[in-house]
């Protein structure tokens, strides 16, 4: 135990990440459950039966979550879509695995020559095989590791790579409060796209907490994210510095300051529990928002929305994405338990 939590503790320390354009296989920061694409695209500060949340956070899969599958598709624009399939198993001592699969599918794509001539087609594609395992090791805290090896595929160029997931959950029931710590898609790409060009993969560093509030329905969750990088704000390195057309002065360009680079790495998270069978989501992510928005329509950039209903047999969840005013996403999730389908 000891060992654990000190890896989760230190690996940040010596992890190094931008969140855009300097690292490798994007996609695993996609939001691959409609629940975690509902509440801000990384939600990983519940432990309940909810499957696609122990595959992002293994540190949260447990008992309840035996013989659950769960099913998930995402759409994004130009008819580019991903998704993911689950399963887990209780193995007994407080032991839970899980295994995954996800991907992502850019459909047909012409293949050209360098002056445009149509040469046929190719669909490239992208895929996560994830294996896992959560232990309880006493009543309040728990953790977990992710084993996941990627491959891409882009036309005739492709590249392999493999990452690990380390988590640490620390929850009193009672109190009905969860603290978590994950280290994620912390790996190598051992092959790249072409010679000579590998590049990191995103590795983050995450700590979140929940609150359920004891007499009313809402469940408020923080999620501080990027730990491993303080400055993710982002500069254009074009912009050149201005003379005052009264004084002639220079004005310096205005970076941004401690406050700017605090509110950056937070997310808000809200589920309204309405009954047990019907649950509302909303979150704002204030980098996302900064990174997206148009400057002159910003509108509702950063924030998402979701809904969720549970049934005997099988669960429905919605997560919807505000990009900026050019774009949405929206994703599907579909979990069942199979011993629920036995007679």
């Amino acid at each position: 135990m000891k060992i654990t939590l000190l890896l989760i503790i230190s690996l940040p320390l010596v992890l190094f990440g931008q969140t855009g354009g300097n690292h490798t296989f994007a996609f695993l920061d996609l939001p691959y459950s409609a629940r975690s694409a509902g509440l801000g695209t990384s939600f990983i500060s519940v432990k309940d039966q909810d499957l696609n949340l122990g595959i992002a956070n293994p540190s949260l899969l447990n008992k309840k979550m035996h013989q659950h599958v769960g099913f998930n598709q995402g759409f994004l624009a130009s008819g580019i879509n991903y998704g993911m399939v689950n399963y887990a198993r209780s193995l007994g001592e407080g032991l839970t695995g899980a295994a995954s699969l996800r991907y992502v599918s850019y459909g047909k794509q012409d293949r050209r020559d360098e002056t445009g001539n149509k040469l046929g087609t190719f669909s490239p594609g992208d895929f996560i095989l994830a294996a896992g395992v959560g232990k309880q090791l006493n009543p309040q805290i728990s953790v977990g590791a992710n084993l996941n090896m990627i491959y891409s595929q882009l036309d005739d160029y492709n590249a392999f790579g493999m990452s690990v997931d380390l988590a640490g959950t620390y929850e009193l029931e009672e109190s009905n409060l969860l603290i978590t710590a994950l280290v994620k898609n912390a790996g190598y790409q051992f092959k790249s796209y072409t010679k000579g060009n590998r590049a990191p993969l995103p590795a983050e560093f995450q700590l979140a907490i929940a609150h359920k509030l004891k007499h009313a329905p809402f469940r408020f969750s923080l999620l501080m994210h990027h730990l491993n990088d303080w400055d993710i704000t982002y500069f254009d390195p074009n912009l050149k510095p201005k003379k005052d057309p009264l004084t002639g002065e220079e004005i310096a360009i205005k970076r941004a300051g401690f406050g700017e680079k605090l509110a950056h790495h937070f997310t808000y998270q809200v589920e309204v529990l309405i009954s047990s069978n019907i649950h509302f989501r909303a979150a704002f992510d204030y980098h996302k928002r900064q990174e997206m928005k148009l400057i002159n329509r910003p509108g509702l950039s950063g924030v998402s929305l979701g809904a969720g209903m549970y049934f005997n047999r099988f669960s429905l969840d919605y997560g919807f994405v505000i990009h900026s005013a050019a774009g949405f996403n929206n994703m599907f999730t579909l979990t069942t338990n199979l011993d629920k389908w036995k007679k």
